[in-house]
């Protein structure tokens, strides 16, 4: 089954939102940060399955809840919410006290309807989708690897010549590195890496030229 990717960038904070649908009329949502009623908006006509979450922290998460209510009311059904690892919910609870503190409104704590597992295996839109924990920027953070579909959802842990923070108290960086290189650099170079933030990039260019690596 073809995917169609199609990214959403949300909140001041410029988080890429990213719809996932299929030739069905069927889709799943990751890392809506806020603005959740323009999401909805984008999904007009589909069938959200899921919305999925990278990690806790608000520009990932602050819009899941409210996004959760307006599409089980449209669809008739409950849409789950699919977290990160437990180890997240510390940030996710206090998602609207984060937001007060950034002077950032229309974000909302929330709770998963269920949390990950590092080796989870998701199955929406005809597609597999694994779970890999690769924390150090938040504990509990997640990517989520398509490998049929040639790609990963790698939230706050790679980016475009660059990799997430972890000068927060429950950053990690060594752990980080070790888990990007073990849990990312491992799939194939030809793999397409869509980031949290900014521009995509693919497996291979930041294996060989990401300056984090390069020591």
């Amino acid at each position: 089954m073809k995917l169609t990717l199609r990214k959403v960038t949300v909140t001041p904070i410029r988080q890429n939102c990213t719809i996932l649908s299929d030739e069905l009329g069927r889709a799943i949502i990751v890392d809506p940060g806020g603005e959740s009623a323009r999401l909805a908006q984008e999904v007009e006509g589909l069938h959200v399955e899921a919305i999925l979450l990278t990690h806790g922290h608000l520009d990932h998460a602050g819009g899941a809840a409210d996004l959760k209510a307006l599409l089980t009311a449209r669809q008739g059904r409950e849409v789950p919410v699919i977290g990160p690892l437990r180890e997240d919910l510390f940030l996710l609870e206090r998602i609207e006290q984060q937001a007060a503190a950034f002077g950032l409104n229309g974000m909302k704590s929330v709770t998963p309807d269920r949390f990950s597992k590092d080796g989870d295996v998701l199955s929406f839109l005809g597609h597999e989708i694994e779970v890999a924990h690769v924390p150090g920027h938040t504990p509990g953070h997640v990517v989520f690897i398509l490998r049929q579909a040639g790609v990963v959802i790698t939230g706050d842990t790679l980016f475009r010549g660059t990799v997430g923070r972890t000068d927060f108290p429950y950053g990690n960086e060594r752990q980080l590195l070790e888990r990007i290189r073990s849990k990312l650099f491992t799939l194939p170079d030809d793999m397409i890496v869509l980031p949290g933030h900014g521009l995509p990039t693919t497996i291979g260019e930041e294996r060989q030229n990401n300056p984090a690596f390069q020591h």
